[in-house]
């Protein structure tokens, strides 16, 4: 039977309706660098942990992966409701920690401390947190731990592993990434290419480019980024989506531009790559975060200093 979880409810912070809102849980590894903390945790054992995290409540922690991600959500949130301030439709975000109440209490000093509008802290001693997802209408679910996000995925929830690296925090509005297959769309073209190369990859896309792309792991959180994109107009806009793949615009471009309309999906700008490194316009969108599920991309998007997540 699973064990219950503990929430505490940040009252300082609005508290949004998830049935409307667009909920993005991360973990604790995930939004500040912990690192060290979890070397003492791996070596020394739980109770060790326990104690460096009371003993240090009062110190916050630096900022991790998917932290500027989470200051530019705030801001669209801040955006949204200058324009309308009866919206409903806005981000929420909660963190997810395998942590006890007791060690967590440095987490919720340190979001205080960084003036972090999160909602909710779930402090979950299960071994699989990600059971809990669901039942808080999680959208997307950032974790730091690669059996976590497997976890979320196999539970239909949008997931991604981020890596704990240092970035510089970007200028609002907030940019947001997606490579193609196996991400914003399914792996199908993928696996043709696997069995058949490049050739047949691109006999596929030929005969198919009529028919839109299947579903990739982040199409339902992509959707509704777009259509929290929709309430303004281009110009005014908090957020900029992009499309950077690995796809030739010439040979496979034109099937994965029609699903896009097809979807109904707001793009700002697309990048086809045709197999081309993808940090060098990376580094020119300097996005706050960029979904990948190669890790040859994620690797050259950390060189050049871009927060990424790998979707398994």
């Amino acid at each position: 039977m699973a064990k219950p979880e503990s929430t505490v409810i940040n009252t300082n912070v609005k508290q949004k309706d998830p049935s409307t809102a667009l909920v993005i849980a991360v973990t604790t590894r995930a939004i500040f660098n912990l690192e060290e903390e979890h070397k003492l945790y791996l070596e020394k054992g739980k109770e060790e942990y326990t104690r460096h995290q009371q003993a240090n409540q009062d110190k916050p922690l630096p900022p991790g992966t998917a932290f500027a991600f989470i200051q530019a959500v705030q801001y669209v949130n801040k955006k949204i409701l200058e324009s309308n301030p009866a919206e409903r439709d806005l981000f929420d975000i909660l963190v997810l920690s395998n942590n006890s109440p007791e060690s967590g209490v440095r987490i919720i000093n340190s979001a205080k401390h960084y003036g972090l509008e999160i909602s909710k802290f779930c402090f979950v001693s299960d071994e699989d947190s990600t059971q809990y997802l669901k039942s808080h209408s999680v959208k997307l679910f950032l974790s730091a731990d690669r059996t976590d996000v497997c976890n979320a995925l196999r539970r239909g929830v949008s997931a991604a592993l981020v890596f704990q690296q240092e970035v510089q925090a970007p200028s609002t509005p907030l940019r947001v990434v997606f490579d193609g297959d196996a991400v914003l769309f399914s792996d199908e073209t993928d696996q043709i290419f696997q069995e058949q190369g490049l050739e047949g990859a691109l006999q596929y896309e030929r005969a198919m480019e009529a028919i839109p792309i299947g579903d990739g792991p982040l199409k339902a959180f992509a959707m509704h980024l777009g259509k929290m994109r929709k309430k303004f107009g281009q110009e005014k806009s908090p957020i900029r989506t992009y499309l950077v793949t690995a796809r030739s615009g010439r040979d496979m471009g034109i099937r994965a531009i029609k699903t896009l309309r097809e979807w109904g999906l707001p793009i700002d700008e697309a990048f086809f790559m045709d197999g081309a490194p993808k940090g060098p316009i990376l580094a020119q969108i300097q996005p706050h975060i960029f979904f990948d599920d190669g890790l040859h991309n994620i690797q050259g998007a950390q060189d050049v200093g871009v927060p990424s997540a790998w979707v398994p």
